[in-house]
């Protein structure tokens, strides 16, 4: 069916539909979200023009298994993508599928990072064009670019490029039906490299993140572990030089922080350029009304926030997905959303907005309605969370998997890479944290073992368990099975 067919038959244009995701941008780094160390006054327009979430989170706070999550709109434990070096099976039922099935176009551009090779490249799209190289993660700078005709190097800067290709690619489209095009950034990924027009722009000192001081006093040996703490793990590669001779330990600390914060803001500027030249783009085309637009970041990040940097584990920061959305012609502008969605949602959110059934292994649930004043199910009372790599030769990250609700979040570190690719030999024995988030909102107090959370304690973990039973994940050997719970319907 055509696009004129189409709105002729019901009355409605089915919408274009472009999603912008970037790679570790955190949402206390956008404006609309309030950031205090910098400004995004293009992104910030779609948020004006649209929706912001404000707890919009990963499932698996890390950036293969999140970009698997938000295309199959499935957890980690049915896509297959657990980890960062587990690819994925591309041939497997993706919004993009259903989409390009009901006659969309369809282009993937930038950074896939979910494998190369016979059954692990993009699927069911038109048109693709990628990072290769480096792992999947691409470079800033000269990057190398995979397609069906092979290989090649494209002179330029990534986020500028990236952006090239998918205008060019709608541009040269014929015809009047719908395309779907998704323009996945490298940026602001470590290492930062940004553009020299960009560099330098934050010499002034950066405001330090309330819990740069974090002591982790109450926090269990697994979150200890991490070896996340830019004080000791952001290098020469990073920083591009060392620390001035001198120092003492907590001044370093300070000194890195500045200098990371520097070139990651700086890569954070090139993309708000280029998601301004995108808007502009449709504004010029005529079809900004009648696009469905959304930027994202496949997790969130650490920015010196408990003295670390990256991502993994269930803390806020790293958990809180930036998601952004406008589709002026169906969507209410100057929205929040403040309900909890997650990355899992997102397939079949953009399918119901385009009028394309879902395919029945989807896990999530569409969040559209909400957005157009007649939701279609009760909203999500919490959202569970599993990070499957363990012990990784760099971070160290423990395995864990927990439940937050809109007010407590509960974590089981299980301590165990299950052998599975890419995780470390070593276990540890399991640890419980539990956070109460409104009187607690920067989880300093692990509240576990205090007796007046003994109730709560409990009923989370039979909140758990029951995703779990619901998803058919199956929970690790050693986690104890709750009170009230049928322990073998998992």
């Amino acid at each position: 069916m055509t696009q004129k067919e189409n709105t002729q038959m019901t009355g409605a244009r089915r919408p274009n539909i472009v999603m912008i995701l970037t790679d570790d941008h955190a949402s206390h780094s956008i404006g609309a979200y309030g950031s205090a160390v910098n400004t995004t006054p293009r992104i910030d327009e779609i948020a004006a023009r649209g929706v912001l979430f404000e707890n919009c989170f990963a499932t698996n706070a890390l950036c293969s298994p999140s970009r698997a999550s938000i295309l199959t709109g499935t957890y980690s434990h049915v896509n297959g993508v657990t980890t960062l070096v587990t690819p994925i099976d591309a041939s497997q039922p993706t919004f993009v599928s259903q989409l390009k099935a009901a006659g969309y176009r369809t282009a993937m551009i930038g950074k896939w990072h979910m494998g190369h090779g016979a059954g692990h490249d993009p699927e069911s799209f038109d048109y693709w064009d990628v990072l290769s190289g480096s792992d999947g993660q691409g470079e800033y700078w000269n990057p190398l670019f995979l397609s069906k005709q092979g290989e090649r190097v494209e002179e330029g800067y990534a986020t500028d490029i990236i952006t090239d290709l998918a205008l060019n690619w709608v541009e040269g489209l014929e015809g009047d039906d719908p395309w779907c095009v998704l323009i996945y950034h490298k940026a602001p990924h470590r290492p930062w490299h940004p553009k020299p027009e960009h560099a330098r722009r934050y010499t002034e000192p950066i405001p330090l993140p309330e819990t740069f001081d974090d002591d982790y006093a109450t926090r269990s040996s697994s979150a200890r572990r991490a070896a996340i703490r830019l004080a000791e793990n952001l290098n020469r590669e990073d920083l591009k030089t060392d620390p001035p001779a001198g120092l003492t330990y907590e001044e370093a600390a300070i000194w890195k922080y500045q200098r990371f914060m520097e070139d990651y803001l700086a890569c954070v500027d090139s993309v708000d350029e280029n998601v301004g030249r995108v808007i502009d783009w449709l504004d010029e085309r005529g079809d900004l009304d009648d696009t469905m637009l959304m930027y994202a970041s496949d997790q969130g990040f650490f920015l010196g926030d408990h003295g670390w940097f990256d991502k993994r584990l269930m803390y806020e920061e790293s958990l809180r997905m930036p998601f952004l959305l406008s589709y002026p012609a169906r969507v209410p502008a100057e929205q929040v959303h403040d309900g909890i969605v997650t990355n899992v949602d997102w397939a079949q959110t953009i399918l119901d907005a385009a009028g394309v059934a879902a395919h029945p292994r989807m896990q999530g649930r569409s969040f559209w309605g909400d957005l157009t004043g007649s939701p279609s199910t009760p909203p999500a009372e919490g959202m569970y969370y599993r990070y499957w790599e363990h012990d990784d030769t760099f971070h160290k990250a423990p395995a864990h998997y927990g439940y937050r609700s809109d007010r407590y979040k509960l974590i089981y570190y299980y301590n165990d890479g299950l052998g599975l690719p890419g995780t470390g030999p070593f276990t540890y024995p399991p640890e419980w944290e539990l956070y109460d988030l409104h009187t607690d909102p920067h989880e300093l107090r692990n509240v576990y073992d205090d007796p007046g959370y003994a109730d709560i304690r409990e009923d989370l973990k039979r909140r758990m368990w029951q995703e779990q039973q619901r998803l058919q994940d199956a929970p690790h050997p050693s986690q104890p099975v709750p009170e009230g719970v049928d322990a073998l319907a998992v």
